[in-house]
């Protein structure tokens, strides 16, 4: 199981040298680039499940295009 986890600066290095410890346990640090880019890309996933559940509406296509 993979879990991204958002932490204060400020702690850190201390819940890094805890997952660490445990042997069982991988860890990859993310640059602010890539944390970014799953980021946007998890609330285009959610945006796109309230679309699918009828609780948002899509925009239109063309609109889109448009705008770019």
């Amino acid at each position: 199981m993979r879990v991204l986890l958002d932490i204060k600066d400020n702690k850190a290095a201390f819940v890094m040298e805890l997952l660490n410890s445990f042997s069982f346990i991988k860890t990859k640090e993310l640059s602010k680039e890539k944390a970014l880019l799953l980021e946007e890309i998890n609330e285009a996933v959610e945006e796109m499940k309230l679309i699918k559940a009828g609780k948002k509406k899509a925009r239109n296509a063309e609109d889109f295009l448009n705008e770019l």
